[in-house]
């Protein structure tokens, strides 16, 4: 099991007060607090060897090329994909979805194809192929839920019997918690014919996740979310899949040659990297990358997963409080992710309380309008979310702020 205390040591920011009480962090699906590890090995590129990679033919650009290249290794690792060169760095996992779309969607869609999503996708996982459908003249449906809360199997296999091009999932929702089967979907979909893309933004930095394992044909996540810096996600897929494919963005780094003419394309990964990259960031990545292996991702699943359900047995039984996703009791397809409403206090109103007693919860329609309005029938819901750093003293401090918000609004 983790060691709570030590990880604790290791997050700066959870030494801080807000409002002058202890800052008890549960927003964690938006964005992850960073290690000291993280920060530190940022600082070192900025202190020791700040120089572009793969342009200087000097010790320090040597020095920088070779730690993103090595960042790009333990990505491949992290996620058991087969070689670094299948690993394409973006800004976060809404870029890598949108170049799947505008690089194979735009070569393989065409008039009258259907296009596959979930009715509890993401926007960056919605918007990028209403788009496509839109210029290719595609259609694009959507996978019903059963009971709001998990995909529903007989209606995917309905209408993967249309032959979609591409069916595209989220691994975990941003808002039900639900972890999805992607494993048997990705199946089902290539039966059908179909390309499969899996959003891994919320399960890749809570739980072991294995490309070979999930037979995907693209994986998309982001650094933010599980640890490392902002403004760098990955790509993955199959060198076959992205030796096919167009690159999106044309400048320096991802040409072999140029001429007035005409140009051809950099090898792989560096076709899709046009221009200088976040190379600190991919530095600070593979630092986090580092930071969960040493703890273990079976632990880290297994510590929010003790920690889910005990929050969400507790929320079960106060009154007014309804909680959305999987049961309480059904831990093997909930994740750390707990949206829930208050009955007659705006969300916003939850979140403004809760900040008044230092604790840190997301309110609003998080990036899934469709899944709130048209399904859920909610403009907003309130949202906490764990990580390694929480335990069930955070969630005590969250259920004390909820019975005083229901007392100030005298509910």
């Amino acid at each position: 099991m983790l060691d709570y205390r030590k990880i604790i040591n290791d997050f700066p920011i959870l030494h801080k007060k807000m409002n002058g009480k202890r800052l008890v962090y549960l927003d964690s699906a938006a964005t992850s607090q960073k290690p000291k590890q993280v920060i530190s090995a940022v600082k070192e590129v900025y202190e020791k060897y700040n120089a572009n990679i793969h342009r200087g033919i000097y010790k320090i650009s040597e020095t920088a090329t070779q730690k993103y290249i090595e960042s790009k290794e333990k990505a491949a690792k992290f996620i058991g994909a087969s070689v670094y060169n299948e690993i394409i760095y973006v800004r976060n996992a809404t870029e890598a979805i949108n170049l799947v779309a505008l690089s194979w969607g735009e070569q393989n869609v065409s008039k009258g194809d259907h296009i596959l999503i979930s009715s509890m996708e993401h926007h960056s996982n919605i918007v990028p192929w209403q788009l496509l459908a839109e210029r290719k003249g595609a259609v694009l449906d959507y996978i019903s839920l059963k009971d709001n809360a998990y995909i529903d199997m007989d209606d995917l296999k309905e209408k993967l019997e249309m032959e979609p091009k591409l069916v595209a999932l989220t691994h975990v929702s941003n808002v039900l918690g639900t972890i999805n089967d992607v494993k048997g979907i990705t199946r089902l979909a290539h039966k059908a014919g179909a390309k499969i893309l899996i959003d891994a933004a919320q399960s890749a930095p809570h739980m072991k996740v294995s490309v070979r394992e999930i037979g995907c044909d693209f994986l998309a996540f982001s650094s933010h979310k599980m640890l490392g810096p902002s403004g760098i996600g990955v790509l993955h897929a199959s060198e076959d899949t992205l030796e096919g494919m167009n690159p999106v963005y044309g400048g320096g780094d991802m040409i072999r040659s140029v001429s007035f003419k005409g140009c051809t394309w950099n090898e792989l990964p560096w076709k899709f990297e046009a221009g200088t990259q976040n190379i600190e960031g991919a530095i600070g990545f593979g630092a986090a990358i580092d930071y969960l292996n040493s703890i273990g991702m079976n632990d880290i699943e297994m510590h929010e997963r003790k920690i889910t359900e005990y929050a969400v047995g507790k929320l079960k039984d106060m009154r007014g409080i309804k909680v959305y996703g999987p049961d309480a009791g059904d831990s093997r397809n909930r994740s750390g992710i707990i949206s829930f409403a208050i009955d007659g206090i705006h969300p916003h109103d939850v979140s403004q309380a809760f900040d008044s007693e230092g604790i840190a919860i997301r309110s609003g329609h998080h990036c899934a309008m469709p899944l709130l309005k048209e399904l859920l029938g909610e403009s907003a819901l309130s949202r906490m979310s764990f990580y390694i750093y929480n335990d069930e003293k955070d969630v005590d401090a969250a259920l004390a702020a909820i019975e005083k918000t229901k007392k100030i609004f005298r509910r």
